[in-house]
């Protein structure tokens, strides 16, 4: 049985921890969150984005991550990531979906407002909680695309909070989508991650903030790949955020170099192999070193 978003994060926020909430796409990559996870007992967020489902289909990805809660003892849940087309949104919280996010951060206030208090009334209905986001995060992830950065603004973020009812909040601190996240220095701003905690007490969300770890992109690049300039957020910042309140931390683009590095390994050192079970191994394998990076860093080891 899935795990109810909103209880895991509240534990964490409770505890000073952050989860991770990792998409997925397909088996092998589901297959790798959880060994992961399993190795080092702890909870996580397996998450869909429209993307994902437009490639495997909602139906097949939701049926993958409750599978993989059937058969573990860990707790996992499910979460619609960036969710935009309300059809979809309906879909995921009548499948059984544990939370969805509405992302109408590119809207004006208001209207992000209204459509966010549309989905958590119908979601609530159905006991799935909902993911807002208030400011917006620059680079490309999917369908998600945005030149600019727009920091979340404290008394505003208050203000959302209160009127949608919404149950976490996704906030703009200098994060953004893709490998390319910074030119020059990364720097996350703290100290107004630290003004949006004490206005807003429900648990916080980071997206946008995959590590890019070196050892990926050089195996990566050794056999091909051309990721110059990829930069991502610094385990350091990463652990800050965490102590000013982020409880979930989203990570894709990771997984993605970690699942390229593998496939390249093998197809250009094995060019003789054709079985896609010894070409997509290595790459859930990747995935699984990854995630447990990822885990260490959240603090989210042993808190099954």
């Amino acid at each position: 049985m899935l795990a109810n978003t909103k209880d895991l994060l509240k534990k964490a926020q409770k505890q000073h921890y952050a989860i991770g909430h990792f998409n997925i796409n397909n088996m092998e990559i589901v297959q790798g969150i959880i060994q992961a996870a399993n190795s080092l007992h702890s909870p996580i967020i397996l998450a869909t984005s429209e993307g994902s489902i437009q490639y495997a289909g909602i139906d097949f990805l939701y049926n993958l991550a409750n599978t993989a809660s059937n058969i573990t003892k860990i707790p996992i849940a499910l979460h619609l990531d960036h969710g935009k087309d309300m059809n979809i949104i309906t879909h995921a919280i009548k499948l059984g979906y544990s939370s969805v996010m509405i992302d109408a951060s590119h809207e004006k206030f208001e209207k992000n407002i209204h459509l966010t208090k549309k989905v958590v009334q119908l979601a609530h209905k159905h006991n799935v909680s909902v993911e807002a986001e208030l400011g917006t995060i620059g680079g490309v992830e999917d369908s998600i695309k945005s030149r600019n950065i727009l920091y979340t603004d404290p008394t505003k973020a208050q203000e959302f909070v209160q009127q949608t009812d919404c149950d976490f909040l996704a906030v703009a601190i200098g994060t953004s989508h893709g490998a390319y996240k910074f030119q020059g220095q990364a720097k996350l701003h703290q100290e107004l991650l630290k003004k949006i905690k004490q206005q807003v007490k429900i648990p916080l969300v980071l997206h946008g903030a995959s590590g890019v770890p070196k050892f990926i992109t050089v195996q990566a690049e050794k056999y091909g790949a051309k990721l110059s300039g990829v930069h991502g957020v610094p385990d350091s910042q990463i652990k800050q955020a965490i102590k000013n309140g982020i409880c979930k931390i989203n990570t894709d683009t990771d997984l993605r170099l970690a699942f390229d590095a593998g496939v390249r390994k093998i197809i250009k050192t094995n060019p003789q192999e054709f079985d896609p079970r010894h070409i997509l191994s290595p790459a859930r394998d990747m995935i699984q070193k990854v995630v447990e990076k990822r885990i260490k860093t959240f603090g989210s080891n042993n808190k099954a």
